[in-house]
């Protein structure tokens, strides 16, 4: 008689348990970006985009600059130079730009809404860009995501694209922040994440220094509150959440990472609400929900099914 006793299936291994640290870092990055987009709101009436840009960037640059004072760095090579400028002229640059110029005619939590469908683009540009493939729920999570883009475009009473002045740059600012994240992740790979995000900082400063006229008018005309405003986003949501973010990612993938900023936009409307008594229109609110929905559906993976193998046969 033969005996083939069923082994169960092993399973497959579990994702690495992130570190206290690690945790901490996403929490601190999540939280303080969602303040960005409140703080940005309320110094808009008193700086252009480029120029509010530009000081954040300065004063970022300064703050990294301190922080990685000291610390053994790494002599980039060409490819990594040319990562870390796309990653600074992209992330650091454009997106802020058309952040704060989105932020001039929405409102925080519509805009965080957005700007939260970052994670899909990060997804299909992985898949296209790092090789690792498009699988059927990013499809499927980015036609979701298009038509939660729709519903908040007709909340806001738009009625249509060609006059959605703050949709299309929040959207912008979505894209530009996709492609930041595709070129710092390889970037950090070898180098030290402080590096990479303070050279990009400083790099997505000198990109902004055009406006280097506009910010002195700016200055000048603004009230104390809006500049300590503009201050606090070099140094809290620029300076102190990117490096807890890159700390995060050169740890986690980044398709993992970005997922953590489902979050930002229900802090943002929160935030908004608390600051400003603005809240988004209703069906905006229900668009955002089903951007989110879409970005989560692009994360799914198919079940492996479990397989039961005999062991060696025991001859009686």
């Amino acid at each position: 008689m033969t005996i083939h006793p069923v082994v169960p299936a092993v399973p497959a291994a579990a994702a690495p348990r992130l570190s206290t640290k690690v945790i901490l870092a996403i929490v601190f990055t999540v939280l303080a970006w969602a303040s960005a987009f409140v703080v940005i709101r309320g110094v808009a009436p008193h700086f252009s985009g480029g120029s509010l840009a530009l000081l954040r960037l300065a004063v970022g640059t300064v703050v990294l600059g301190l922080i990685t004072l000291g610390r053994g760095w790494k002599k980039p090579t060409a490819r990594e130079w040319a990562l870390i400028v796309a990653f600074g002229i992209a992330w650091f640059g454009a997106y802020n730009v058309a952040l704060n110029i989105a932020e001039h005619s929405l409102d925080a939590g519509t805009t965080a809404m957005l700007v939260g469908v970052g994670p899909l683009l990060i997804a299909l540009g992985a898949g296209v860009f790092l090789g690792e493939g498009v699988p059927r729920w990013v499809v499927i999570g980015a036609g979701v995501a298009f038509v939660g883009v729709v519903l908040i475009g007709i909340g806001m009473g738009i009625g249509g694209f060609g006059d959605g002045f703050g949709l299309f740059w929040a959207l912008l600012a979505a894209v530009t922040y996709a492609i930041g994240v595709l070129c710092q992740k390889p970037a950090i790979r070898r180098l030290p994440a402080g590096q990479v995000t303070f050279f990009g900082c400083a790099i997505g400063m000198l990109a902004c220094t055009p406006f280097l006229g506009g910010l002195l008018h700016d200055v000048a005309a603004a009230p104390v509150g809006s500049i300590l405003g503009a201050v606090y986003l070099g140094v809290v949501p620029t300076a102190l959440a990117f490096s807890t973010w890159g700390y995060a990612l050169s740890r986690m993938p980044a398709s993992q990472l970005g997922i953590t900023t489902y979050i930002v936009p229900a802090l943002a409307i929160v935030l908004g609400l608390i600051v400003f008594g603005e809240v988004p229109a209703p069906l905006a609110i229900i668009g955002g929900v089903v951007c989110l929905a879409g970005v989560a559906l692009s994360r799914m993976h198919p079940r492996t099914r479990a397989v039961t193998q005999p062991a060696e046969s025991l001859q009686e």
